[in-house]
């Protein structure tokens, strides 16, 4: 067929609400990882089944797997007959979408017109926006999972608005109030907790779940952790152990409980845990990295210990096991998932903490060396070499730089209260050390004007300028906050 019919077809495709038009094409995607996890999820009968075969089919056509992708389609077409026959066709309108851009990748052009043909049957009535495709619940809901499942923070809020308008149609469904709860949920472990637990959303959805549907195990570890974080620990522990008795082999319980226990400091239980989802998904990077943090806390447990008693021979064979244990888990994690920037980053610091300060800074230039990191990593970077840079090079000045570029992503979460911290000590250090240092108080400025608080900026910068008079961009900052002087 002619080039021109290609692209009037592609110019088509791009109309469609699907997984290719929702994933950017040029995303850094790990699909390796993508791939087994969903493997996973369908060999272990999780919900949402063909959601997940249709994400599925775009990890296969994104790697070269067309004729894979076809049969994943083909089972998501095969499941939203059989489990949702009356609302088939609305159900369908993403996997006839992903059908034709897989077929498009085929070249089998005939076969794309077919299935555009397909939806505007069945869109027509549906809408009277683009020809080929409906904005109604099945769609904005399948959206919303889907960038759950393949993004990382930069989707949580875009996912959150499509559950959002989902359950604006129907609010009584539970997979799009699941999946609503679960975007709340990240976003707030993202952004910090909030002050009292009448204002967590994610709290409030996590038990519309359970209203829908009171055998979510899932919602019940995910509650169960919030609940933990606002010292309900009576009715934490209840929906664990009744989550860990109605579901004792689904790993995403599993990992969650897992959670809960090394929170709660029963770090052993956590192992266990850990442990039995691997012999399940035995290539979860995931997995692999809780086990590793698990191990750390074992091994600073042990060194406070140490603090207090000179270490005797058990306790430094005792360390040396847990260093092993601890890089073995780390290693492995992002040896399994490259992109998993948080394990290398604990990789880097137990090669600190076993005198290997050399291999740390390796992987610490290497990691600056990546472009287009999400906003957590970039954050978690900035905050682990800005230590680094304080108590293992010895450079206040190099350290603040990393920290004041830690001040500009997610507000108020923990590393960014670690980051607002340091700078803190380091530039009343300064001052106190000098207190005409007009330099220190003009990035102490800076740390307050990206906390938010302005009347500590202007202090600042007005002494930062009794200091260091006709400093432009003291004065800039300044008449920016004081428009009218």
């Amino acid at each position: 067929m002619s080039d021109t019919l290609k692209e009037s077809l592609f110019e088509k495709l791009c109309q469609l609400q699907c997984h290719f038009t929702w994933i950017p094409q040029k995303d850094n995607t790990d699909f390796s990882d993508m791939k087994l996890r969903l493997q996973d999820s369908i060999k272990l009968g999780v919900k949402y089944q063909a959601t997940s075969y249709n994400q599925l089919a775009f990890v296969n056509c994104r790697q070269g797997d067309y004729e894979e992708a076809i049969q994943n389609l083909k089972e998501a077409e095969k499941i939203w007959r059989e489990n949702h026959n009356n609302e088939f066709e609305r159900r369908s309108i993403i996997t006839y979408g992903n059908f034709a851009w897989v077929h498009y990748h085929l070249g089998q052009l005939t076969e794309v017109q077919s299935y555009l043909d397909k939806l505007e049957m069945i869109c027509k009535p549906l809408s009277d926006g683009p020809r080929y495709t409906a904005m109604i619940p099945e769609v904005y809901g399948e959206k919303g999972w889907s960038l759950l499942t393949f993004g990382t923070s930069v989707y949580y809020e875009e996912a959150k608005e499509c559950l959002e308008k989902a359950l604006k149609e129907d609010s009584d469904n539970v997979e799009w109030t699941m999946g609503y709860a679960t975007a709340l949920y990240r976003l707030e472990t993202c952004s910090g907790v909030p002050e009292k637990q009448e204002q967590s959303q994610p709290v409030k959805y996590l038990r519309r779940v359970l209203e829908l549907d009171p055998d979510d195990t899932v919602a019940m570890v995910m509650l169960a952790l919030k609940l933990q974080e606002f010292n309900e620990a009576e009715k934490a522990n209840e929906l664990v152990e009744e989550a860990l008795r109605k579901t004792p082999d689904l790993p995403y319980v599993l990992r969650y409980a897992a959670k809960f226990y090394r929170i709660g400091r029963d770090v052993d239980i956590a192992i266990g845990l850990l442990k039995r989802a691997l012999e399940f998904t035995p290539c979860s990077s995931f997995l692999h990295h809780q086990i590793g943090i698990c191990y750390r806390e074992k091994l600073f447990t042990l060194k406070k210990k140490a603090d207090h008693n000179y270490p005797d021979r058990a306790a430094l064979q005792q360390k040396a096991e847990l260093i092993s244990k601890c890089k073995y888990h780390f290693e492995k994690a992002f040896e399994l998932k490259s992109s998993l920037i948080l394990a290398k980053l604990d990789f880097a610091g137990i090669c600190l903490e076993n005198g290997e300060v050399d291999r740390a800074e390796e992987i610490y230039n290497s990691l600056l060396s990546l472009e287009d990191l999400a906003p957590d990593n970039k954050q978690a970077l900035d905050l682990q070499i800005g230590l680094f840079e304080l108590y293992h090079k010895r450079s206040e000045s190099n350290a603040i730089v990393y920290f004041l570029d830690g001040l500009k992503f997610l507000h108020g979460n923990k590393p960014w209260k670690l980051c607002y911290s340091n700078l803190r000590k380091i530039l009343g250090k300064q001052i106190r050390r000098n207190p005409r240092n007009g330099k220190a108080f003009g990035i102490l400025g800076m740390v307050h004007q990206l906390a938010g608080e302005k009347d500590e900026v202007v202090e600042c910068f007005e002494k930062a300028l009794e200091f260091d008079p006709g400093n432009e961009e003291y004065l800039n900052a300044l008449s920016e906050l004081r428009p009218s002087t």
